[in-house]
Parts: C-alpha cells; structure tokens; sequence
C-alpha cells in the first residue's frame, strides 16, 4: 500500500529560486512539447510517443543550457505527465465523453515537479535535492517503508510543500 506524507518546506531565499526556475522549465517543457504534438498531428497526422520525446532531452540540455540545471528524471517527468494528459483524453473520447484538448499551461497552473525514483534523499528534518541543495523541513510525523517520489509543490502561491510516497 502506497501512502503520501506532506511536509512543509522551509527554504531559503537562494533555493526559492531554484524552484520557481524549476517550474518555469518544466511548464516551457510541458508547453513546448504540447505545441510539438499538436503542430505534427495537424500538419503530418503522425503522433510523438512518451518515448519519442523523452529522447529528445538530451538535445533539449544540449541547445538551451538552463536545462542543465535541471535534475533529468525531473524533465523525464515532464514527459510523462504529459502523456498521462493525452492518455486520458483518448480515453474521453473513446467513451463518448467530453474530452477537451489538452491546454497550454500558463504560470499559475503549473505549481509542482516530481522526483520520481532518486535525486532525493530524507535525513532527519532536512530534505536533499539534487540540483537544489539541502532544504529544511517542518517534520511533525514519522514514516515507514521506502520512499518512492518526492513531489515539491507551491501551494498559494507561496507557501512551498514536499509530498513524499512510501510504499
């Protein structure tokens, strides 16, 4: 059984930067490849896989350089959202249902990343994340059995939350 913990967060002015940076690449991420999507179905009527565009990365690392900043299971995670965002409006349509396009995400929709298997670790109160450093925690619980992800969220706006999964 997989159960999810919420913490808050408590980091410092140089790290609240590093995760707005954070989530401003990975809502460009989202979009641009949303656009990529769309742009060849219209144009081509081919579709890109989670796959196809996952090995993109790379390149993307490659040709803009703040995508080095990164932690690259984070961008991988960005594909996979996105898929998961498509999955489920073919499963929409294939019903009959309503399924409305999948949307650009603008600045205020875009409020969490994931660390799906590692770049993480938990010790003691404090919460270590590669590529953004050591952030302390309002720990007020303890927890059993092996962390699975760590999702950082903006909640409010500012208020900045960690969601761990054990299983």
């Amino acid at each position: 059984m997989r159960r999810t913990y919420q913490f808050k967060l408590e980091p410092t002015a140089e790290q609240v930067e590093k995760i707005e940076q954070t989530l401003h690449l990975c809502r460009w991420l989202y979009n641009s490849m949303l656009e990529q999507r769309k742009l060849a179905y219209k144009l081509w009527r081919i579709s890109f896989t989670f796959y196809t565009q996952k090995k993109e990365l790379p390149k993307v690392k490659e040709e803009i350089p703040e995508f080095k900043e990164v932690y690259s299971q984070v961008l991988q995670d960005v594909c996979q959202r996105l898929d998961q965002t498509f999955q489920a409006f073919f499963r929409r349509l294939k019903k009959g249902e309503k399924a409305g396009d999948p949307r650009f995400q603008g600045k205020n929709r875009y409020d969490s990343f994931t660390y799906p298997q590692s770049g993480f670790k938990l010790e003691g109160k404090y919460l270590t994340l590669s590529k953004i450093g050591t952030i302390r925690m309002k720990l007020h619980r303890q927890m059993d059995g092996k962390i699975k992800t760590c999702t950082i969220k903006r909640k409010n706006g500012r208020n900045l939350l960690c969601s761990i999964s054990r299983g």
